[in-house]
């Protein structure tokens, strides 16, 4: 009885032992797992702490780029802005330097230089009616200087002839005339430009005004001297590249008075002959007083000479402008 209470006890001993370490087996395996439970969860937080700080790093390094940026693109604004305050000083030091140049020019007698549009080009071409087909040769000068009887003989034409140019002591033209060869055969338009002296337009401007850079020839007629208008017109043919002849009018006149300076009157009872050396005297010194008050010219033409001139001129700037069109067009 002692042996089996004995041996029963020692079994309740075994099985409350194993129980015991069973129980503090799956303690130690509990208490393990929440280690290792612990253990993760101090890992993760080890790890979005690092990823934190790495965020944090990177967001520092993006502001403090966009940091650099923004002082950058002000530094930039600001040298932009003192390059155009340089810019903008001197623009306005060359104008003002411009204003000053242009005051003393005017103060001079030195006019300024205009250079006329498409559109103005266009305009003055409708305002002659320019053909292409024609070429178009302007009298300047003057008023009274006898331009009107200068496009009457080139046009075969006298003075009271049907269709000439209207002609007058004191100036007819007022307004820009046009006349056609009376020979349909000859594309030629002769244009009668009216007198500085009787528009309200100064001398620098009178060239631009009247147009007179769409001619294919320009004949400036003067009597006894140049006058600011005529300087005016030989220097913007010269920029426009307008061939240009100088044609002293009245000739006949001129002579007349060097005769009667010689001694001449037409009362005296002089021969011919000596009529005529007179004549020749006088019109030699003519001469030789008007190539010294034109300095010297290159050549002295007669009216024949001088209207073949006028057409091989125009001719000749005529081609050359239409190579130089097609040039331009074929680049």
């Amino acid at each position: 009885m002692a042996m089996v209470q004995a041996e029963r006890a020692a079994n309740e001993a075994r099985l409350t032992a194993e129980a015991a370490a069973r129980t503090s087996s799956e303690e130690a395996k509990q208490r393990a797992a929440e280690a290792e439970e612990a253990r993760k969860r101090t890992a993760a937080v080890q790890e979005q702490a690092v990823k934190d700080a790495q965020a944090a790093q990177e967001q520092a390094r993006k502001l403090q780029e966009a940091a650099n940026e923004e002082k950058r693109k002000a530094t930039a604004a600001q040298e932009a802005a003192n390059a155009s305050k340089k810019v903008a000083e001197e623009e306005v030091r060359v104008a003002n330097a411009a204003k000053k140049e242009a005051e003393r020019k005017l103060k001079e007698g030195i006019q300024p230089v205009v250079t006329p549009t498409p559109e103005e080009v266009s305009a003055a071409k409708r305002k002659v009616q320019y053909r292409e087909d024609l070429f178009h040769f302007a009298v300047a000068g003057v008023a009274g200087g006898g331009k009107s009887s200068l496009i009457n003989a080139f046009r075969g034409l006298r003075n009271k002839d049907i269709g000439s140019a209207a002609t007058g002591v004191t100036e007819t033209t007022l307004a820009m005339a046009r006349y056609a060869s009376p020979n349909a055969e000859y594309p030629y338009v002769w244009y009668d430009i009216p007198g500085a002296g009787t528009l309200k337009i100064p001398d620098w401007q009178y060239f631009n005004a009247q147009g007179l850079y769409v001619f294919d020839c320009i004949i400036v007629l003067f009597d006894n001297r140049f006058t600011m208008t005529d300087i005016a017109i030989l220097t913007n043919c010269r920029r426009f590249n307008i061939p240009t002849y100088i044609v002293r009018s009245k000739a006949d006149q001129h002579i007349r008075n060097i005769m009667k300076d010689m001694g001449y009157d037409s009362d005296d009872d002089e021969s011919e002959d000596q009529k005529k050396k007179l004549y020749q005297a006088a019109r030699q010194q003519f001469i030789q007083q008007t190539r010294q008050s034109e300095k010297r010219p290159k050549k002295v033409i007669d009216e024949i000479e001088l209207l073949n001139d006028l057409i091989g001129e125009a001719q000749t700037r005529r081609a050359r402008r239409d190579a130089e069109g097609a040039t331009t067009k074929e680049k």
